[in-house]
């Protein structure tokens, strides 16, 4: 079996170079890598040791960042390096503050993974979620580097669980300790024979509530809601936008920002052009000279009804003024972050794959989060949350529910300090 990994490595390396001649994620993640080992030996001072975090993408970021800024907090003169897998986690967080570097990870190979421990020379590693790489574990376990997974989740369905997995298993091997989102994945775990395990919940819940806390003033985005009632569409697609036209030709009273999970000017074009002409603006054009000297308010509260965001970065802040909250990729792959518009009690609405997620089947079950299979269902769900005190209780309970999940960090930050 490691042959057979070592093969795929190879040929998913030569993939991601052939797709880089058209592909511009592909070409980041290529460029990226570039004399990547000698950049870091070059870069990091070879006197100082590190703790190294690694994530797969922007979301676990997010998902690991409480427990970044807790240790940074804890021990100042602590030195963060931070991996990447993706494009988009490095692409956006590659200038976050409190690291001392932020670079991709290099491929996972033998040699790569010894050259990257002995640059770093880590005190210990943090992995958030899910990423097994077997190298990189190999190589922190023979240096007898403590490995964490924190917000760590296993299902029946993972590799790690079949006939076949035993390569992956010999990977949760090299772990010192799992901190894990839910007593599924301790059970399962356990039924492999590890006992180094902590049901600790997960660190997303304690970064949205913080994030709830202090929001980012958006004056723009204000001044478009006005007094009517707001439905914030976060982390769309074209499927989830091509449902939310027909809801808001049968509301016009009410007004609705669409953030997509994409913000090329392709996406933002095809967005602009679904609705009409004269009810949509983007907002850029918001924050734009030709607005100066008008009467803002007035020309963003009678004249649009639609606004889209044409930028990053705002989606967590935006949902402070919305009163109904659409989560994105349902009808594709799984719903992205349910949590960021529940932390500021507000129900949310996703579509039908949202299995995978256990903050959202928790919501469901609190009858906070809604799940919807087509427009039939969705137009339905939402004339019945034209209801302000049902929607008002549907979001004290969603904002209850992140509330009362909030404490991860501190449980996990302890033991690892300790």
């Amino acid at each position: 079996m490691l042959f057979l990994y070592r093969i795929g490595l190879v040929l998913f390396g030569l993939l991601m170079q052939l797709a880089a001649l058209w592909h511009p994620k592909a070409k980041r993640w290529v460029a990226g890598r570039k004399n990547l080992l000698e950049r870091m030996a070059t870069e990091i001072k070879p006197s100082k040791q590190h703790i190294w975090f690694h994530f797969a993408s922007l979301g676990e970021f997010e998902q690991g960042r409480p427990v970044m800024e807790a240790l940074k907090k804890e021990r100042p003169e602590t030195k963060l390096i931070i991996t990447f897998f993706s494009p988009s986690g490095y692409e956006i967080r590659k200038n976050y503050e409190l690291a001392e570097h932020v670079f991709y990870l290099p491929l996972d190979t033998p040699q790569h993974a010894a050259e990257f421990i002995r640059i770093v020379r880590p005190q210990l590693a943090v992995f958030t979620k899910y990423e097994y790489w077997y190298f990189y574990f190999r190589a922190l376990s023979r240096q007898q580097i403590p490995l964490y997974i924190v917000s760590g989740i296993f299902r029946k369905d993972q590799v790690f669980f079949t006939w076949y997995g035993g390569l992956h298993r010999s990977m949760l091997g090299f772990v010192k300790h799992f901190f894990v989102q839910n007593q599924e994945s301790d059970d399962l775990l356990g039924s492999l024979g590890f006992r180094n395990t902590t049901l600790s919940g997960d660190t997303r819940f304690d970064r949205v509530y913080e994030l709830a806390k202090r929001p980012q003033e958006l004056p723009e985005i204000k001044s478009f809601c006005g007094e009517s009632p707001v439905l914030i569409a976060g982390s769309t697609w074209p499927e989830d936008e091509a449902l939310l036209v027909e809801l808001l030709q049968k509301y016009p009273n009410w007004k609705l920002i669409i953030a997509p999970h994409e913000v090329d000017e392709a996406h933002i074009q095809a967005i602009l052009q679904r609705f009409p002409e004269g009810q949509v603006i983007r907002y850029s054009e918001l924050k734009s000279e030709n607005l100066k000297g008008k009467n803002e308010f007035s020309i963003l509260n009678t004249q649009y009804s639609i606004l889209v965001i044409d930028t990053i970065g705002l989606l967590s802040s935006l949902y402070a003024y919305g009163d109904l909250a659409y989560i994105g990729g349902g009808f594709g792959k799984g719903i992205h972050n349910t949590l960021e518009a529940a932390a500021y009690g507000i129900p949310v609405i996703f579509g039908p794959n949202y299995q995978k997620f256990q903050e959202a089947k928790d919501l469901i079950a609190a009858k906070a989060g809604f799940s919807i299979e087509n427009q039939k269902e969705l137009n339905k769900l939402f004339t019945d949350l034209q209801d302000e005190n049902k929607r008002k209780k549907a979001g004290e309970k969603a904002g209850n529910y992140v509330k009362e999940n909030t404490g991860a960090t501190k449980t996990i930050l302890k033991q690892i300090l300790n």
